[in-house]
């Protein structure tokens, strides 16, 4: 009886998140045994070079000798109390300094973090409607797991079963970059509005790249009707800079939103602002949140390190974009050599490469015309090759500094072989 066999007969689809079914390059999952800087070993020791990267927090590479030898000497000292330690106050200390906000929440998971960042916006405003954007995934909570429906304004269906109308009936959705469609539902439910929430780079549709000006104007719009704005950068914080991306559009949100590498890639999130809104939480004020493994030792130590390396080592984002620029050319001039119908897009160091589009990618309604089919003989042909990308063209391609300047041409060679065998 094969891995997956086994795994069907005790786990849901034999996975533990729908992203590693491989379901839509019709794979059954590849199961990891290990792994060591840019690469990945399977449980049939194929050797993969990694372009997931666990979804983001692997930044440094995997088993970055110095840092693995710290977390075994923390394994020492104990993994969890259930009461507070000094790491969750460093880390806390790093993360608001890095980010310019007053105080910070641990929890366990980016969906933790959102939805609490939610509740406390609720609860500071006293109002009860939120505003999302369609392709912009905020964690599987029910209030945000929601699809607009064909742009009307309206109140949207929920995207899963299990999640009743009436959890979602405050939720509206908006079209990513486009600021009218904002204002016409702010202007209709304004009085109504709790909090705006948003990927200010959205890469849970593939990476969409914001218009700068349709970030200031969100800003601008949220602050004049008392709504706050969040910004989830569950994926972005950290990762494209260290700190949050609002640097880069100039422009500060009342909420934040984080997780991947703040736990070192151990389960965790956070979400931070403003000291007035902060104080809101328990044991303060009203707003309540709790959780036995939040601030957990563990992930607190092992945050801790891997950003005080990024901190003291910023030379590392420098790196990453300049490899996802040679990256993202490569591919084009791939592309357009080859005559493919295809679509790099890009923001940093984070890329996707959409199939069946040649036009500019700004919101869902592109994402959408996206073909499937060549994307997934491309997955399968450059995984042949030895490169193991999201088994899906709606994620992020994700570097480490761990991929040095020959993986990156090697990355190239095999695409251009790959786009020919699809052609």
């Amino acid at each position: 009886m094969n891995l997956f066999t086994r795994a069907k007969k005790v786990i849901p689809g034999g996975v533990n998140s729908p992203v590693r079914a491989f379901g839509s390059v019709n794979m059954d999952p590849i199961f990891i045994k290990k792994a060591k800087g840019p690469f990945l070993y399977d449980v049939n020791s194929n050797k993969y070079i990694d372009y997931i990267n666990s979804w983001g927090p692997v930044i440094l590479g995997h088993g970055k000798k110095d840092l693995i030898e710290k977390a075994k000497k923390y394994l020492e000292d104990g993994i969890t109390f259930g009461l507070a330690t000094e790491e969750e106050v460093k880390l806390a200390q790093l993360i608001t300094n890095a980010t310019n906000t007053d105080m910070i929440r641990f929890v366990n998971s980016g969906t933790e973090a959102t939805m609490s960042a939610i509740r406390l916006a609720r609860g500071f405003t006293k109002r009860n409607k939120i505003l999302k954007f369609e392709g912009c995934y905020h964690g599987h909570s029910d209030s945000l797991l929601v699809k607009s429906g064909s742009g009307a304004l309206t109140f949207n269906s929920p995207t899963s079963e299990g999640v009743s109308r009436e959890t979602i009936m405050h939720t509206i959705v908006a079209r990513y970059n486009d600021i009218n469609d904002v204002k016409e539902k702010i202007e209709e439910y304004k009085n109504d509005i709790a909090c705006v929430i948003i990927e200010p780079v959205a890469a849970n549709m593939g990476v969409v790249v914001p218009d700068e000006s349709f970030i200031k104007d969100l800003r601008k719009i949220t602050e004049e009707n008392k709504i706050l704005l969040i910004f989830d950068e569950v994926i972005t914080g950290f990762r494209i800079r260290f700190g949050s991306v609002d640097k880069l559009f100039n422009v500060k949100a009342d909420l934040y939103c984080f997780g991947k590498i703040i736990g070192g890639g151990l389960p965790v999130g956070a979400f931070a602002g403003r000291r007035e809104i902060m104080q809101k939480l328990t044991p303060l004020g009203g707003v309540y949140q709790a959780g036995t493994l939040s601030g957990n030792p563990l992930a607190m130590k092992m945050g801790y390190d891997v950003l005080t390396y990024l901190k003291d080592h910023q030379e590392i984002y420098d790196k990453l974009d300049k490899n996802a620029e040679k990256l993202a050319l490569g591919f084009e001039k791939n592309i357009k050599e080859l005559g493919i119908n295809a679509k790099v897009s890009k923001f940093h160091s984070i890329l996707s490469l959409f199939f069946g589009i040649d036009s500019e990618i700004k919101s869902y309604d592109d994402v959408k015309n996206a073909d499937n089919n060549m994307f997934e003989k491309y997955f399968k042909s450059m995984l042949k090759s030895g490169f193991m990308f999201a088994p899906s063209q709606y994620e992020a391609i994700f570097l480490s500094d761990a991929i040095d300047d020959s993986i990156i041409e090697e990355t190239i060679r095999k695409n251009r072989e790959a786009l020919k065998s699809i052609n």
